[in-house]
């Protein structure tokens, strides 16, 4: 699934050429991931994008009503595992399981693709937007080394489960949450609470270092991701611990292991990131 840093390097492409375009009509085709396709229907035509941004793992597309309303609304869409948004010549090859066009002012389409249909596109009214989204908690980019502190130690999980928990950290997904606890040295069993101070800066610098280099690098392209311009990222081949079981640590040598911890594949080095002691049971 697309995480923090594939949205944002889409949004970012989708920033530099959608603002200001108007859509002049929309065609769909499969819509059992769109709630109320009726809605895109009759309410874009005729609407200007005014912004693009992310909202966690969410593209938020800000649009003005036809007929220079002040009444905003935005297009939330989450791309699931395999969504995709291209925006090329309306002339272009069409790609397979593409279903959603929205034909544009200057001759071309937005298109979202999406093989297996787990994204998800809705169109909401700008006071309704919060509620939809959720309770999401703060942007890892955002959080500050005190908030980061704060938001760890705020209950108590495993340190693996909380950097995926949304509520905590919205955008962390499986990759970022390994490839940051392997550079700061931390088990992903260890429980958040337990985590000292010292730990707890590395960790925040570790997951600031590797979200920020795979944005700048594109994203990691392990499956189906491409940015906006159909190119695939680069940042897989920075992975030092993701989908590498039984390969050798690049810092210690010893072999990475894989294990299941808050539901979730999790890969880690034996050596480098020592797993905590079990409780002694005392018997009477």
């Amino acid at each position: 699934m697309p995480e923090l840093p594939e949205v944002e390097t889409v949004v970012r492409g989708l920033r530099a050429v959608l603002p200001g375009r108007r859509i002049l009509s929309v065609r769909l085709g499969k819509t059992n991931f769109i709630e109320d396709p009726a809605a895109l229907e009759r309410d874009l035509p005729g609407s200007r994008i005014g912004s693009v941004r992310r909202h966690g793992k969410f593209i938020v597309v800000g649009l003005e009503a036809s007929g220079g309303s002040s009444d905003g609304f935005s297009l939330l869409i989450h791309l699931g595992m395999t969504g995709q948004i291209l925006v090329g010549p309306a002339e272009a090859p069409v790609a397979p399981h593409t279903h959603v066009f929205f034909a544009l002012d200057d001759g071309r389409e937005f298109r979202y693709t999406d093989v297996r249909r787990f994204g998800k596109m809705r169109l909401v009214s700008g006071g309704t937007q919060e509620t939809v989204l959720g309770k999401l908690g703060l942007d890892p980019l955002e959080a500050s080394q005190a908030e980061f502190f704060a938001l760890v130690r705020s209950r108590r999980a495993r340190i693996k489960a909380l950097l995926l928990d949304q509520r905590v950290l919205r955008g962390m997904g499986n990759i970022y949450t390994d490839e940051s606890l392997w550079r700061a040295r931390i088990h992903p069993k260890r429980l958040g609470t337990n985590l000292n101070d010292a730990e707890l800066r590395l960790l925040h610098r570790a997951m600031l270092h590797v979200l920020n280099e795979a944005i700048r690098m594109r994203g990691s392209s392990v499956s189906d991701y491409v940015d906006s311009e159909g190119r695939r990222g680069s940042f897989q081949q920075r992975h030092k611990v993701y989908q590498r079981k039984g390969k050798k640590c690049f810092r210690c040598g010893a072999l990475i292991r894989r294990a299941i911890v808050a539901g979730r594949s999790s890969y880690f080095c034996p050596n480098c990131q020592r797993a905590p002691r079990a409780r002694r049971r005392t018997t009477r």
